[in-house]
């Protein structure tokens, strides 16, 4: 049976007018990756596998503006609406993920200036602090509601063709629905990462409550599982409420401030990335319905 299938003469018995026509070899490339991209790590939320996650969604989708120049995708394009809905969904997505990124990257920097001055005093340093506390909290609500958007987004991106399609056209129909899904899911994980929300909220809460009592409790050591989004925010609130220790705290700051800027830089190369593609894709589309 083995050597039946990798036997091409096999084909061309009685068997092979009963069999579908392979797929194009673009199309087969996107599906290796699509498979790839969600065997990558699907339930860790660590910086390096984040970024490997974005890493496989950048070859999808440039593979993805390859196949969209296709002859067989312009027709399908010219016909299944949703599709073209999906490259804006996409786009709009890595918009909202980009400018929260943005915003927190900006305080970041004035952060670390402001920690960086010899002459900062301890009131003045607080009140940045507490001016950077303020911003996530917009930042985390912008980011909130771009995932009840993406959540109403994913449940009405359902595609329902219709059954007379050749096996090539639903192939491609079915390879377009899968990457939007999958792209959809990377940036939900992607927002929630950088909305910096603890995995345990009243953990959180606990650990916060020790830090402030007399015996002190390094941050570090409590929330080293939990993403470097939340792990400056909380460091942040250490040194607010913490009465004690404020040089250790301030080291604190420093340490994860850097971490921060490592993920930024990493995080802000990838969305750029997928965002200029995304817009090349979006153009292609429209090129496509204006001729």
């Amino acid at each position: 049976m083995a050597a039946s299938h990798l036997n091409p003469k096999t084909y061309s018995n009685g068997r092979s007018n009963s069999l579908p026509s392979r797929p194009h070899p673009l199309i087969q490339t996107c599906n290796e990756q699509l498979n790839s991209l969600r065997a990558s790590g699907e339930t860790s939320s660590s910086s390096s596998m984040l970024t490997h996650k974005i890493r496989g969604l950048q070859y999808l989708i440039e593979s993805v503006e390859k196949l969209v120049q296709l002859h067989l995708s312009q027709d399908v394009l010219l016909h299944e609406d949703e599709l073209l809905d999906g490259s804006l969904r996409l786009l709009d997505v890595c918009s909202a993920a980009k400018d929260a990124l943005l915003h927190t990257k900006e305080c970041t920097r004035e952060l670390q200036s402001m920690i960086r001055r010899k002459r900062c005093g301890e009131v003045e340093l607080t009140a940045e602090v507490k001016r950077f506390l303020s911003s996530r909290k917009v930042v985390k609500k912008a980011i909130s509601k771009a995932l009840a958007n993406l959540k109403a987004t994913s449940q009405n991106c359902n595609i329902t063709s219709s059954t007379n399609r050749d096996y090539q056209t639903k192939a491609l129909i079915s390879l377009l629905k899968d990457v939007e899904g999958a792209a959809l899911s990377t940036f939900q994980t992607l927002l929630q990462y950088m909305s910096g929300t603890p995995k345990s909220k009243s953990n959180s809460w606990l650990s916060i409550s020790k830090l402030i009592q007399p015996k002190r409790v390094e941050c570090s050591s409590l929330v080293a599982d939990e993403s470097e989004f939340a792990q400056l925010d909380l460091a942040l609130q250490c040194f607010v409420f913490s009465k004690t220790n404020k040089s250790e705290d301030i080291n604190s700051m420093k340490n994860q401030l850097e971490k921060m800027e490592s993920c930024i830089q990493d995080l802000e190369e990838g969305l750029e990335f997928l965002f200029r593609r995304l817009i090349k894709i979006r153009v292609s589309v429209l090129n496509i319905l204006n001729h």
